[in-house]
């Protein structure tokens, strides 16, 4: 797996991963935390991913990709560490097509081992095109990996165009419930009976939701009174760079 990390675009890193804090709704405090990849570009300056990733997924770019955004996470984790930041896992965008690849578990484990980071450290993000594949290959190694003690994290669940029902394929450790979802909370009490019974739906089969797009402390309380535990959103706090993720009070490190 490559592990050129340091590859820049006139002097800016060509791959730069930017992370936000996943909450824990009953004490506030950090649980996980999510990245974000931006690509920077010679001619078309700073990519966000819902630029890039469909189209690196068309062909095999969004493998090297990902290695590089793995390599880079794994790093990350190391730094946080050292700045004793307390999180579960660091979540990285994994393309559903890297779990074709050959000797995919031993990979991924190998890099782990370099460089000295625990497996259960990295939760691996999938997005809604998981539901496309067909082949059961990509549950098997999903099952293995979680084995090793890596996570897995579904994103964008329950949103317009996501087949919920293919959830019981695929054993992940997390489901992120789309924006959307959270939105209808507060509306009516039908509303708030169908956010609950999506929540439920995920539970129950032994994957934890976490709410996305959380903008108040109404909505917060209402998903911890339906057993939803997490979230993530403004309330939560905004992606930013790596080199600003710290302690409270160690703000002055960086001058």
């Amino acid at each position: 797996m490559a592990a050129q990390t340091e590859k820049t675009v006139d002097g800016v890193r060509a791959i730069e991963m930017y992370y936000r804090i996943i909450r824990d709704i009953s004490s506030g405090n950090c649980a996980f935390y999510q990245s974000q990849t931006r690509l920077n570009t010679p001619g078309m300056g700073t990519l966000m991913p819902e630029t890039f990733r469909d189209v690196s997924e068309v062909t095999r770019q969004c493998i090297s990709l990902f290695e590089l955004e793995y390599v880079q996470a794994l790093e990350a984790v190391q730094k946080f560490t050292e700045r004793e930041l307390r999180f579960r896992w660091l979540s990285v965008y994994m393309p559903p097509k890297y779990l074709l690849e050959p000797g995919v578990e031993k990979k991924l484990v190998d890099v782990t081992e370099r460089l000295e980071v625990p497996t259960t450290k990295i939760c691996f993000t999938l997005s809604e095109k998981l539901f496309e594949e067909t082949d059961s290959t990509i549950s098997e190694n999903i099952k293995k990996l979680r084995n090793r003690g890596f996570h897995f994290m579904l994103t964008d669940f329950g949103g317009e165009g996501s087949p919920v029902m293919r959830l019981s394929e695929f054993e992940v450790d997390h489901v992120m419930l789309s924006p959307e979802i959270t939105q209808y909370i507060g509306r009516d009490e039908r509303s708030d009976n169908a956010v609950k019974a999506l929540i439920d739906f995920a539970s129950d089969l032994n994957a934890e939701p976490i709410a996305d797009g959380v903008q108040n402390a109404m909505q917060a309380e209402k998903l911890y009174e339906f057993e939803c535990m997490y979230c993530a959103g403004s309330l939560a706090g905004k992606y930013i760079a790596e080199r600003y993720v710290r302690r409270r009070g160690d703000e002055a490190l960086e001058q």
